[in-house]
């Protein structure tokens, strides 16, 4: 059984996670994960947490995947002390410091192995689950051919996870010193300024290595910029059946730091197609890709899956978000088949507009806004408050957990 791996980069995305059909979500605690700037859990909101997601049958992996230094491991065995505590399902670890660490805390404890340890091999798959990891996560920078390769030498008590949707690292699976050169603020310890995808300045068209003349690598300006190490977002969809065949235990969506929207539809797109594909009659569906068509994203592209050369991987041609679908508001409650819901607001509309419904396991669907109330079921035309609680009637029935969004129709 292949499992679903959504981001959860603070409660709300770990609702929208749980609801749209992940089997497994990761997250971090407020320490040593690489996500520093994500909102992240305290270790009370983590128990709270842990608990919801295993009352609904989904598996929780906290990251603990930055390279501590000397001085911290004390503090290290003590965050280790207090997050088994809250009894999540892994730990996702890339140091082996670390790794040892959590043996000794929490011997129990099932151990992950971060892509930021670059496995990108069978043997450094075997050595690390001879150290006790239970999962690797591959490297980004793999073929489809060289993981089939990867599994077929293997043990099964070992599990394989790879990324198969969500943003790129320029450099070796996030192994990047860019970051701290530049701005002070250390990628490897999760506090990453992405500078990767910024504007620079081209001053001649062509950039050759000293003791490489006769590689040329070509930079081009669109509109006078030029974003010469920006990566394409990775986007699988159109390739569920070889993923499935591939032997990879654990599909993995990238996207900490992205919004509820994007954890909610992204999940929702994969979780239909790895459905379809399970029931034995598979049939792909040009709605999952126009779905995550409407979140935030860069250009798309299938990374390293495919190809280890650069030409396929191309650095994007602009190097900024395609921005998601307005994210209108979100159904709190209501009656089973009703179509009218209590709502919270996230961005203003007016009554008479059409939107999209979108629902766990369905692409989005055409509607129209008949009426909205205040909370004292008084009639009003627009919904102006950002997180105002309202009812809309709709023409068309919606339940608890229903997007409402800009209309594609």
């Amino acid at each position: 059984m292949v499992e679903l791996l959504s981001p959860a980069g603070n409660r709300e995305k770990m609702n929208a996670a749980i609801l749209y059909g992940a089997d497994a979500v990761y997250l971090a605690g407020q320490n040593f994960g690489m996500r520093a700037a994500a909102d992240n859990f305290s270790l009370e909101e983590l128990k709270d947490a842990v608990a919801y997601a295993h009352g609904k049958g989904v598996r929780v992996y906290v990251t603990v995947n930055t390279m501590p230094r000397q001085k911290e491991y004390g503090y290290l065995r003590e965050y280790l002390e207090e997050l088994g505590k809250c009894e999540p399902d892994a730990v996702i670890v890339a140091d082996l410091g670390v790794l040892s660490l959590v043996k000794e805390v929490l011997p129990h404890m099932e151990i992950h192995i971060s892509t930021q340890a670059n496995a990108v091999s069978a043997a450094a798959c075997r050595a690390y689950h001879a150290l006790g990891a239970k999962r690797v996560v591959l490297a980004r920078e793999l073929t489809l051919e060289e993981i089939v390769s990867i599994r077929q030498d293997t043990p099964d008590t070992l599990e394989l996870e790879a990324f198969i949707h969500g943003a790129m690292c320029i450099s070796y699976s996030g192994r990047c010193l860019l970051s701290g050169f530049l701005t002070e603020s250390d990628a490897n310890r999760g506090a990453c300024k992405q500078p990767c995808r910024w504007n620079y300045r081209v001053h001649s068209l062509v950039v050759t290595e000293e003791k490489r003349p006769d590689i040329l690598i070509p930079l081009e300006e669109e509109k006078g910029e030029a974003f010469v190490m920006s990566s394409k977002d990775t986007c699988m969809i159109d390739h569920i059946p070889a993923l499935m065949e591939s032997g990879i235990n654990s599909f993995k969506i990238e996207g900490r730091m992205k919004s509820a929207y994007y954890t909610a539809v992204v999940t929702n797109a994969y979780r239909m197609a790895i459905s379809s594909y399970q029931t034995g009659n598979y049939v792909y569906n040009p709605l999952w890709r126009q779905e995550l068509e409407s979140v935030s994203h860069r250009e798309y592209g299938t990374g390293y899956y495919f190809s280890l050369s650069q030409e396929n991987q191309n650095t994007c041609k602009d190097g900024g978000y395609i921005k998601e679908k307005a994210y209108l508001a979100a159904v709190v409650s209501c009656e089973e088949g009703s179509k009218e819901a209590l709502c919270i607001q996230k961005n203003k509309f007016l009554v008479g507009e059409t939107v999209q419904v979108l629902s766990p396991g369905k692409t989005g669907v055409c509607a129209s806004v008949l009426a909205l109330y205040d909370q004292e079921h008084q009639p009003i035309e627009s919904v102006p408050h950002a997180q105002m609680k309202f009812f809309i009637e709709l023409s068309v029935p919606v339940k608890s957990g229903d997007i409402i969004r800009a209309s594609g129709c």
